[in-house]
């Protein structure tokens, strides 16, 4: 029976180290840890990797009504006076419907997609805006690594720790 390192760790931490480990390789495309964590991380991201390769093409694009306020030509809303039942006078926003091209994921991908959240961390930027790891995914890592079959990251070993002895690897996206 296969069994993965417990690198000295509980179960419920050991599992959130890796998976901020993941994140960070996703977001980053690099990190530097201990070689046992590389080789866990390392399974993960692949695997991670090749559902992404496997579905990055099944979608369908749909025509979807929106509806959005009016804007004028400063980004604001445009608002008209309007009277009420009972003779009050309030501004109503005015609203505009269009059409817009949207992807919509088959049921294969939409479950690779929930498959990849579940194992990623949620992710602000700089400016505190959420980043989307899993199309980052499908969009940017799947296509790079087409037609590749496995092997997506590789490891390079750094040396040895100064207080721990550690050996220290670099883990990084091919």
């Amino acid at each position: 029976m296969a069994t993965n390192r417990k690198l000295g760790k509980t179960t419920d931490i050991r599992l959130a180290m890796l998976r901020t480990q993941v994140t960070d390789l996703i977001l980053h495309g690099k990190i530097e840890t201990t070689e046992a964590r590389a080789k866990e991380v390392k399974a993960i991201a692949d695997s991670l990797i090749s559902l992404a390769v496997k579905e990055k093409d099944n979608f369908e694009t749909v025509d979807v009504k929106v509806i959005k306020a009016k804007l004028d030509a400063k980004g604001n809303k445009v608002t008209e006076l309007v009277k009420s039942k009972n003779g009050k006078e309030y501004l109503k926003v005015v609203k505009e419907e269009t059409t817009e091209k949207r992807q919509k994921d088959m049921p294969s991908r939409l479950n690779a997609r929930r498959k990849m959240m579940k194992t990623l961390n949620k992710v602000k930027d700089a400016e505190g805006n959420n980043v989307d790891l899993t199309a980052k995914l499908f969009n940017e890592i799947a296509p790079k690594y087409e037609g590749r079959v496995g092997g997506y990251t590789r490891i390079l070993k750094l040396g040895q720790r100064r207080g721990d002895a550690a050996e220290v690897v670099m883990l990084q996206l091919v």
